[in-house]
């Protein structure tokens, strides 16, 4: 056993890893596949986003009353969300798929 002194962050990690042990959290190791769909869905949704952000900063440029306005950001943060959400959501069915 290595009897150095261990760093805060290493003891953080010991104690995260035995409490998803006692939970029955495993680790699961992504193929390459995975990892690059991944990225590309991260890619893509940051694009919808960013696509979202444009958008919104051009509509509220020309608002000027404050009820138009709230309504424009409020439609904003619901877009975002949904994008938001919709990316997790991919990305978790990408890691779900059965390594072949």
């Amino acid at each position: 056993m290595d009897d150095a002194p261990k760093s805060a962050v290493e003891l953080a990690m010991a104690r995260f890893k035995k409490q998803d042990a006692d939970e029955g959290v495993t680790d699961r190791v992504l193929t390459d596949d995975q990892k690059s769909a991944i990225a590309e869905a991260r890619k893509t949704y940051g694009a919808k986003l960013a696509q979202e952000e444009i958008l919104f900063k051009s509509a509220t440029q020309g608002a000027l009353d404050p009820e138009s306005r709230r309504t424009l950001e409020d439609n904003y943060r619901r877009d975002v969300e949904r994008i938001n959400h919709e990316r997790d959501r991919k990305v978790e069915k990408i890691r779900e798929r059965p390594i072949e």
